[in-house]
């Protein structure tokens, strides 16, 4: 399946404006599922993950998301393969332990093809554009390393540590 990964401008800034930062969480560890739902759980630093059956099919928690967060998961899964070589500026590194921006919405896509999403994305503003910027610019024909050089030339100053993501080969 395809993903049209391209939000609008307007789609743009909305993002930009109502997602200005991550939120922090309490840091409370819980493992307990949700009651509605065994194939969810929280992370220790407090995310949402759920289990879903693979990439095209989108974990329940975004049901009541706004439709442009709801599309950034869609280009998020549909570029997967390229943020995993794309750090996340927003803190997430030293706070949820992610190891790229893939990490904001997906945890780990499994050897049977079940994806575990995570909701970190939902509620940062930086893990959101930066994964819908990487994609644009690999929709304009740019190579992971130019996309990784462009990011980390834009979020060097007046964001948070990156993610510890290694270079593309």
């Amino acid at each position: 399946m395809k993903f049209n990964y391209l939000i609008p401008l307007s789609g743009m800034v909305a993002l930009s404006v109502l997602l200005s930062a991550c939120s922090s969480s309490s840091g409370k560890s819980t493992t307990a599922m949700a009651p509605h739902a065994s194939h969810q759980q929280h992370a220790p630093n407090g995310d949402l993950q759920e289990t879903t059956s693979g990439l095209t099919k989108l974990p329940s928690f975004l049901d009541k998301q706004r439709p442009e967060i709801k599309q950034a998961y869609q280009v998020a899964a549909s570029v997967a393969d390229l943020l995993e070589w794309i750090p996340c500026y927003c803190g997430c590194g030293e706070s949820a332990g992610h190891k790229s921006n893939k990490n904001c919405f997906i945890k780990e896509i499994k050897q049977d093809g079940s994806v575990v999403w995570d909701d970190h994305g939902t509620r940062c503003g930086v893990c959101l554009e930066i994964a819908v910027t990487s994609a644009r610019l690999k929709q304009d024909g740019k190579t992971a390393k130019e996309i990784r050089a462009y990011i980390d030339q834009k979020y060097q100053k007046g964001y948070a540590k990156p993610t510890d993501t290694p270079l593309p080969a």
